[in-house]
C-alpha cells in the first residue's frame, strides 16, 4: 500500500566495478541452485541462506523519482510487494533538490531512501550515515544479481548498504528517422562528428540540445570527452583528486569540449534537460548527449523512434572502451524508525517481481536482476545491456564518482561558468584545482 507525496572517499578505481556478461546472467544459476534449500521470503522467491524478519506497518521512503516516468515505475513497484501488511509512505522531492540537499536530508532521513551506488554511496557509508543491509544481500539477493553489481554496493568496511534497481547508459542519443531522412550515419569519429553536426546546420537544424540547468547535464558531456581523451585510469583519478585540474591533459579535454560548443543549443544554463530532450523529440535539434532516461521524455508512440551510439573515438589510445552507466537503487537510513519493514522493503526493490513491474511503466532502463525475462527489452534496452556487458571499463558518472562537496560545490558551478565562456577555462581550472586540494586533504 503507498500513501503520502567531510571524509575522503576511496578512489573509484579502486572501488570501482564492472558489469561483465557473466555477472549479468550469473543470477539465474544461483536461484536454481538455492532451491534444494527451501528458504524464501515474500513474493515466493528461492534464497539461498537466512529469510528476512517479516515485516508490519509504515515504512517511509524518500524519493527522487520526481518525473512522471520514474514515479508511475515506483508506484509500479510498491504495488508489488507481497506483504500487504506494510504500508510506503512516499515522501517525493524534486530529483535535482534532492541530490543537492542529501548531506543535509541524511540527519533526519526516511527509513528507505533513492540514491546511486558506487564511489558516492560508499561515501555517506564511510560517514557512518546509512544502515547495513548486508543480510538483505545475505537472504538472497546476492543469488540474483551478479558480483559487479554487489561491488557497486559494498561500503569500504565490505558490508552492503546499496540495492540496485537500474542502470542505464550515457551517450549520444537520436531519433532514426531523422537519420535516415537526411541520409546521415552514426560518426565514430571526431572528424565525423563535426561533418555530420555541419550538415545539421546547413538542413536548419541544432547538432546537440543542451540543457545545464541543475548543473550536472554538462558533466556528462565532459566525463565523455575526457575519458575519450584521457582514458579511464586518467578519468576515474582526476575524479578522486589524484590528478590535478590544471594538467594539461585536463586542458586538451576541455579544448575539445570548447570546440563542440558551437555545436549546441546556446544559453544551455537557463535550460533544463527537459526542455532540451524536447527540441530532439520535435527534431528541432539532432543529437543529445544524455541517459537513456531522455526516452521519459518522448510520446509513447516514438519511443521505438529512439537510439543512442558511444562517443567517438579521440584518442586511438583508449579507442571507445570506457562506458558511463550509472546504477540507481535504494538505501536504509542509519536507524530506520521500522527496520523489519525497511529491509523487506529493499529486499523486494531488488526482487524480479518489482523491478518486471517498474520496466512496465518505465522501459528507458535496463535491470540488475537476472530473473527479469530480458525476451521482452526493446532494441535499445538490449543495446544497454550488451554495451554494458562487453565495456572493459564501466564508469558512473562525475557526480558519482567524485567527492560529492567536489561535485556539487565545484565542478557544477565551474561547467556552467565554463559554457558561459570558454575563454577563461585557464582560470577555471585553477580555481577548481586549489578548490580540489583544499576539499581531498580533509
Amino acid at each position: 500500500m503507498v500513501t503520502g507525496d567531510n571524509r575522503r572517499s576511496p578512489s573509484p578505481s579502486l572501488a570501482g566495478f564492472s558489469l561483465g556478461r557473466r555477472d549479468l546472467l550469473k543470477g539465474a544459476v544461483g536461484v536454481a541452485g538455492a532451491a534444494a534449500v527451501g528458504l524464501t521470503l515474500p513474493g515466493g522467491r528461492v534464497f539461498a541462506q537466512t529469510a528476512l524478519e517479516a515485516g508490519t506497518g509504515e515504512v517511509t521512503l524518500g524519493s527522487n523519482y520526481s518525473n512522471e516516468v520514474p514515479a508511475a515505475g515506483l508506484v509500479a513497484m510498491v504495488a508489488a510487494l507481497p506483504n500487504k501488511n506494510i504500508t510506503v509512505k512516499v515522501n517525493t522531492v524534486d530529483h535535482n533538490t534532492f541530490q543537492e540537499n542529501i548531506t543535509t536530508y541524511l540527519q533526519n532521513p526516511d527509513d528507505v531512501l533513492a540514491w546511486f551506488a558506487g564511489y558516492r554511496m560508499r561515501y555517506f557509508a564511510a560517514q557512518d550515515l546509512l544502515g547495513d543491509i548486508s543480510d538483505v544481500w545475505a537472504a538472497g539477493l546476492s543469488d540474483q544479481v551478479g558480483e559487479g553489481f554487489k561491488v557497486a554496493s559494498t561500503g569500504d568496511d565490505g558490508k552492503q548498504y546499496f540495492v540496485p534497481s537500474s542502470y542505464y547508459c550515457w551517450g549520444i542519443h537520436y531519433r532514426p528517422s531523422l537519420f535516415e531522412e537526411k541520409g546521415w550515419a552514426v560518426p565514430t569519429t571526431l572528424d565525423e562528428l563535426k561533418g555530420l553536426a555541419e550538415s545539421m546546420q546547413s538542413a536548419g537544424i541544432v547538432p546537440f540540445a543542451l540543457g545545464n540547468d541543475g548543473r550536472w547535464p554538462a558533466m556528462g558531456t565532459f566525463d565523455q570527452v575526457n575519458f575519450r581523451t584521457n582514458g579511464y585510469q586518467f578519468h576515474v583519478d582526476l575524479m578522486a583528486g589524484k590528478e590535478s585540474w590544471t594538467d594539461d591533459r585536463v586542458k586538451a579535454a576541455f579544448a575539445t569540449f570548447a570546440a563542440l560548443l558551437p555545436l549546441h543549443q546556446p544559453d544551455p544554463n537557463g535550460r533544463t534537460w527537459e526542455e532540451a530532450a524536447a527540441a530532439v523529440v520535435n527534431k528541432e535539434a539532432g543529437m543529445m548527449t544524455i541517459g537513456n532516461f531522455i526516452g521519459n521524455q518522448f510520446p509513447a508512440a516514438d519511443i521505438s523512434d529512439l537510439d543512442f551510439f558511444p562517443f567517438p573515438e579521440l584518442n586511438a589510445e583508449y579507442g571507445t572502451g570506457t562506458i558511463e552507466a550509472p546504477i540507481d537503487g535504494w538505501l536504509m537510513a542509519k536507524k530506520p524508525k521500522n527496520e523489519a519493514a525497511a529491509k523487506e522493503l529493499l529486499a523486494n526493490f531488488g526482487s524480479a517481481a518489482a523491478q518486471e513491474a517498474y520496466l512496465s511503466k518505465d522501459p528507458s532502463v535496463v535491470v540488475p536482476n537476472s530473473g527479469v525475462d530480458a525476451a521482452g527489452y526493446t532494441t535499445l534496452q538490449k543495446k544497454v545491456f550488451e554495451l554494458v556487458a562487453s565495456a572493459p571499463n564501466v564508469t558512473q558518472f562525475l557526480d558519482r564518482d567524485a567527492s560529492p562537496e567536489f561535485a556539487s560545490n565545484v565542478a557544477g558551478p565551474a561547467l556552467a561558468d565554463f559554457i558561459a565562456d570558454p575563454t577563461k577555462i585557464d582560470s577555471i581550472l585553477e580555481d577548481m584545482q586549489a578548490q580540489a586540494e583544499a576539499i581531498y586533504a580533509s
